[in-house]
């Protein structure tokens, strides 16, 4: 049994000797400094959204060195990722894995580097899912929650597995009281998206609208207490082109289920930039569909 421990322990030094260099200390926000992860050799970081409350003034504190002035690419609040960018061209980036083949109880390291050297906690994956939309309208490829331990300053930071590979990005942000990581194929999709266009494509209806509980029939037939009463619908906005009237109650955009106005936010992502999808509303006390292009965002 000592054995197994030491060759843990010694597995346990080498990972994050192998992850640290990789790993940045972020310099966004007034009081505690974070964490990033280089992305690319010249000079690209990712991070998480939450911890980049400025949009000036940012400094990346690289391993073994002062900290260097840093520019804002882009950000995602709905999936919490930032990506920065310093004046360097010889940076070492992040080895990233699929973090597809993750299993629930496997050991993963979290590291952070919100001061001057690289920190780490161990834990496992304690939840692992298919794609999950976040509270705020994000796509992720997978839902990833782990038990690790996020101390002040490791959002933002790698989840490591065994060898150094990054599976994913660390925040707690997303979920209140959960650490959740944020898995490779959702950052990759994201920071291309923000290098190529500074931003990610939010969908867009026009209205502005507040819960209400719905007659105890209607509630029945479609298996919901609640709708989204619309109170105000914008001239010339996707959802007045589309038919949508002040009054209108909505039940359900494309066959999801609407109860609250995050249930609407979250079903406006990107991915439906431009499509037609059913809205199913109550208007005259009749369930009724319309169609409606989702726009884009400004």
């Amino acid at each position: 049994m000592p054995d197994v421990l030491q060759q843990l322990s010694d597995d346990l030094v080498a990972t994050v000797n192998t992850a640290g260099p990789r790993v940045v200390r972020v310099e966004g926000r007034r009081r505690m400094p974070a964490t990033g992860v280089v992305w690319s050799a010249d000079g690209v970081i990712v991070t998480a959204h939450h911890v980049v409350t400025r949009d000036d003034r940012l400094g990346v504190g690289l391993p073994e060195r002062d900290t260097i002035p840093a520019t804002l690419v882009g950000r995602d609040p709905s999936t919490d990722l930032a990506v920065l960018r310093v004046d360097e061209r010889n940076l070492t980036p992040a080895q990233w894995a699929d973090a597809d083949d993750l299993t629930v109880g496997q050991l993963v390291l979290a590291l952070g580097r919100p001061g001057q050297t690289v920190q780490a906690t161990l834990g496992v994956v304690s939840a692992a899912g298919q794609a999950w939309r976040t509270p705020t309208g994000g796509h992720l490829d997978r839902y990833l929650q782990t038990d690790v331990v996020m101390y002040p300053g490791f959002s933002g930071g790698p989840l490591v597995g065994a060898g150094g590979s990054v599976l994913g990005l660390n925040t707690s942000a997303l979920l209140r009281g959960v650490s959740i990581a944020i898995p490779v194929n959702t950052v990759q999709r994201v920071v291309e998206t923000l290098l190529a266009h500074g931003h990610v494509r939010r969908g867009f209806l026009g209205v502005s609208a507040q819960p209400v509980r719905l007659p105890e029939t209607l509630a029945e037939e479609l298996d919901q207490e609640t709708g989204l009463l619309l109170v105000g619908v914008e001239p010339d906005s996707p959802a007045g082109e589309g038919g949508l009237l002040l009054g209108d109650t909505i039940v359900a955009l494309d066959d999801e289920p609407v109860r609250h106005m995050d249930d609407l936010q979250a079903l406006l992502g990107g991915d439906r930039v431009g499509v037609t999808v059913p809205v199913q509303i109550v208007r005259g006390g009749a369930i009724m569909s319309v169609d409606v292009t989702i726009g884009e965002r400004g």
